[in-house]
């Protein structure tokens, strides 16, 4: 593969997966609403929760249009990142509407126009997060728990897994990675991070978990040639916790009694990469330890 379109390339993920792509010597399409700080690639803008929109942006990446003039070629996959990006930035219907239809849109387009494969970002919000209703069932929490979404932003995603075993049902060709991307750090975010030992309740939420931007863009790469089909759901973060304390330490304070795993790292994630890890091939470069 190597003409890769990218929706949501302006946004922090999107900016990380651009410039890894590039580096990697894939020909990109940056697809947002808003223009991208840097320049690093042909940029189109579009409103994706319009299908016309997602229509014409596939079409045009397909080359089915005039492939002389499409900035392309011929599009191999999509690496779908746009949509209002966390709960609370925007009233929960208008946040479930959006992510929800943008990416019902992306997916019918990229089906219509052959594809061969879809990677979109779900969100570790589907396993429950901020766990105000219901403590995580085990630690660490694989994909094989049963989604318990608990927010607007949450359920879209969740909703959208399931819509993409149905889409690829209904479209072998294609292959579907869903990843359920953790809070991601960049570089400059690193200062703050030794802040947060002092009290480890605040970020209890998604149990300590993060990722650096360049290990999303390591793992969404490693879609486009990984030997899988059907649709997956993978979850994507970093191999540590964001604490200095042990992580069996940080559960038994914050969640006493849930099932831990005899084998867990002394700071190993609280959210298991082990699927992606076997399947993709996905081994994060970055902790903020070093």
């Amino acid at each position: 593969m190597q003409s890769i379109v990218v929706t949501g390339g302006s946004g922090k993920a999107g900016t990380a997966i651009i410039r890894d792509l590039l580096e990697h010597g894939y020909k990109v399409m940056n697809v947002d609403i808003v223009p991208p700080r840097e320049p690093l690639c042909h940029f189109f803008k579009a409103d994706l929760t319009d299908m016309g929109a997602a229509v014409d942006v596939m079409r045009q990446a397909a080359g089915t249009v005039d492939r002389r003039r499409s900035p392309l070629g011929n599009a191999d996959a999509v690496i779908h990142m746009a949509g209002i990006p966390a709960p609370s930035l925007a009233p929960d219907h208008t946040t479930f509407h959006n992510n929800l239809m943008s990416t019902y849109n992306v997916f019918s387009a990229a089906t219509l126009f052959g594809l061969r494969r879809v990677v979109w970002a779900s969100s570790e919000t589907v396993f429950g997060l901020p766990f105000t209703r219901t403590p995580p069932i085990a630690a660490p929490l694989s994909e094989e728990r049963v989604p318990k979404p608990e927010s607007g932003y949450a359920l879209a995603k969740a909703m959208c897994e399931q819509m993409a075993v149905e889409m690829h049902r209904w479209n072998p060709g294609t292959t579907f990675f869903g990843l359920r991307i953790s809070n991601i750090f960049e570089p400059h975010n690193y200062a703050d991070i030794p802040s947060f030992a002092a009290d480890p309740a605040l970020r209890a939420w998604n149990m300590w978990s993060w990722v650096d931007s360049r290990d999303v863009a390591l793992a969404c790469r490693l879609c486009l040639t990984a030997d899988v089909s059907g649709a997956e759901i993978f979850t994507i973060a970093a191999a540590d916790t964001l604490m200095p304390q042990p992580s069996r330490a940080l559960l038994a304070r914050a969640y006493p009694g849930v099932p831990v795993a005899t084998d867990l790292g002394e700071f190993e994630t609280l959210l298991s990469i082990d699927k992606a890890r076997r399947m993709l091939g996905y081994a994060p470069k970055h902790t903020w330890r070093r």
